[in-house]
């Protein structure tokens, strides 16, 4: 398992690496960039859902209005940028040298390999802040959106699964399903806004905070206070976000556990007189759940960022799905890379993990005899 571990661990270079320069070519060139977006806030033609962003940075470039003068200058540093015309050719270039944009693409990227070999992302393009510091600040939303979606998730398909396979064709399975289907079908988003409606003041009842992951007292609560605190604001985001996670694992779960049932195995471990509960968790879980084991990389890192991006919007609960989603469209590079950089490399230590769970689940399993 050693060497196999070693091999894995050797190949996250040449795949981190396509990873970002794929990224960086189809981002770094497409248009609308950083320079791009401070011209349009300087000339008042940002019309984006996030120009509030603006704001900030244009504490950083007030100085530059006065360049607005379209006096003589470089003319192609100009037409290069939509909207730059009759703006000084001279502060288009600072911009760019802000940027690091006066600098050959080849460059910049052996720059950004170099950087990201020690975590250094830099500082964020419209932010006064660098970027590590950003992404910690908003690290404890999305860990807790994901950790406990994907656990709960889990804790409840799992079993709910094992049941429906047992009473496979009964009128439990039958309605159970029934329900799951249903809850699948209905959008996160819009469960959370009814959500809202019933729970948080909307038009009914105020049991639930409406933004925020803790209360602003929160330093002042003892440990206690703080635990169930914490969990009161995770409450509703939880629930929109595990309604449609159940079906999935739960119909996985559930054709595993059929498929391993009508195995001859089942049938020869009932023909000595073994219980059912001994058949079931003795026998057929380690085999059925090998299946559930692969998904969970996937489901975690679906529910740690992209699952959360709306709910973190609906429930103002600024993580790192909703930092993701404002840097794209604001071009800021440095954010959208570090985060890039970091889901990627969480993705394949997570896949790597799941892999080792494999042989710990079923020791029968032996990667250290194949290629990877």
């Amino acid at each position: 398992m050693t060497a196999y571990i070693i091999r894995r661990l050797l190949l996250f270079i040449p795949t981190m690496l396509g990873i970002m320069l794929v990224s960086f070519t189809l981002i770094q060139f497409a248009p609308g960039g950083p320079v791009e977006r401070i011209i349009a806030q300087l000339t008042g033609t940002d019309v984006s859902a996030t120009s509030r962003i603006g704001g900030e940075a244009g504490g950083d470039f007030g100085a530059g209005r006065p360049g607005q003068t379209g006096g003589p200058g470089d003319s192609s540093v100009t037409s290069k940028y939509r909207g730059a015309q009759g703006l000084d050719p001279e502060f288009i270039k600072q911009l760019e040298k802000q940027f690091g944009f006066d600098k050959p693409a080849y460059e910049r990227f052996l720059m950004l390999l170099g950087n990201y070999l020690t975590f250094n992302f830099g500082q964020s393009y419209f932010r006064d802040v660098s970027v590590i510091d950003l992404i910690i600040e908003k690290m404890p939303v999305s860990i807790s959106l994901g950790l406990w979606m994907t656990l709960l998730s889990y804790g409840i398909s799992i079993p709910l699964g094992i049941k429906k396979a047992v009473n496979d064709g009964a009128k439990f399975d039958v309605w159970s399903s029934g329900f799951i289907v249903v809850g699948y079908a209905i959008p996160g988003f819009l469960f959370a806004v009814l959500l809202i409606v019933l729970f948080a003041g909307g038009s009914f009842l105020n049991w639930f905070p409406l933004r925020g992951l803790t209360s602003e007292n929160w330093d002042s609560l003892s440990w206690g206070g703080k635990i169930v605190d914490y969990f009161w604001h995770l409450t509703l985001p939880m629930i929109a976000m595990s309604l449609s996670a159940f079906a999935t694992t739960t119909f996985l779960t559930k054709n595993s556990f059929l498929d391993e049932i009508k195995k001859h195995y089942v049938i020869t471990a009932r023909a000595k007189g073994l219980t059912e509960q001994r058949v079931l968790y003795g026998h057929v879980f380690r085999n059925a759940m090998l299946i559930i084991i692969a998904g969970f990389p996937g489901a975690f890192l679906s529910a740690f960022f992209a699952g959360s991006i709306l709910i973190e919007t609906i429930f103002s609960l600024d993580g790192l799905g909703l930092l993701s989603f404002e840097s794209i469209v604001n071009r800021d590079y440095p954010v959208v890379f570090a985060n890039l950089y970091i889901f990627s490399l969480m993705g394949l230590v997570i896949s790597l993990i799941s892999d080792i769970t494999y042989t710990i689940v079923d020791p029968r399993i032996d990667f250290e005899s194949r290629e990877v």
